[in-house]
């Protein structure tokens, strides 16, 4: 098997699969873009965000199920499914793909994002993102605010505390903005572990350059933090939390 894995055949079908999974992202975007655009300024704010939301979720979830049956691609999210009645949380997770925050928006009906304003602006993701009401982190402040206003209506903040895909893997320092939330809104924070086989889609990893298939993903959950009183010692907890926790895998992940 590994000498059929290695073949010019397969490298060709890894190939073609990368293009079909970016090309499928794309296309479920661009089927979305016209709603997002026409039916935001229509819609009272709550029942946009809703739908926006609901339309994320599950357009993700058919991207997921595509990239399962023609990509050779293998996720295993189930754990990430008893956070669906959990209430208002911060999630917080390690970065170390792309394809991060497809997977915990996947599964998550209430999730709002804290996303790079340079998305939200972007023509083919900002539209249903700016739908869904999802947060800019641009101006620090407002960003806190909102994120403390959509807690507070019950959804689920999710937010990656390495600001941007890891570059030392296993993880980058966390920055402190979780944690200043979670004081602001007296939310719990739950941490969730996020494991492939490769790097593929990493920081490191060019967006044109195959991927080594089958792909394994995997997203465990792992400690809560109640609402913390000092931020400082909160950010340096979840990121020692963290690490031990990607250290500690149950099971590795299979390797192409």
């Amino acid at each position: 098997m590994s000498g059929t894995r290695s073949g010019l055949l397969w490298r060709t079908y890894e190939f073609l699969a990368m293009l079909l999974g970016l090309g499928a992202l794309a296309l479920i975007c661009l089927l979305w873009l016209p709603f997002a655009l026409l039916l935001k300024p229509l819609l009272p704010r709550r029942l946009g965000q809703r739908l926006g939301r609901f339309a994320i979720r599950n357009g993700f979830r058919v991207y997921l199920a595509f990239l399962e049956t023609v990509c050779a691609c293998r996720f295993d999210l189930r754990e990430l499914d008893q956070l669906r009645d959990a209430g208002p949380l911060i999630v917080v997770a390690n970065h170390p793909s792309l394809l991060d925050a497809v997977m915990i928006l996947s599964r998550l009906p209430n999730a709002v994002c804290v996303m790079k304003a340079a998305l939200l602006d972007n023509i083919l993701f900002g539209a249903a993102a700016r739908m869904a009401r999802y947060i800019r982190n641009d101006v620090p402040l407002k960003m806190i605010i909102d994120a403390r206003e959509e807690l507070q209506a019950g959804a689920q903040l999710v937010i990656f505390p390495e600001g941007s895909r890891t570059q030392a893997f296993p993880l980058d320092p966390c920055m402190p903005t979780a944690g200043l939330i979670a004081q602001r809104a007296g939310v719990p924070v739950q941490a969730l572990l996020i494991e492939f086989s490769t790097p593929y889609l990493g920081k490191a990893w060019p967006l044109f350059r195959r991927p080594q298939l089958p792909l394994h993903c995997r997203i465990r959950l792992g400690q809560r933090f109640a609402p913390p009183a000092s931020v400082t010692a909160f950010t340096g907890e979840l990121e020692a939390s963290l690490r031990q926790a990607l250290a500690a895998s149950p099971s590795p992940l299979p390797r192409a």
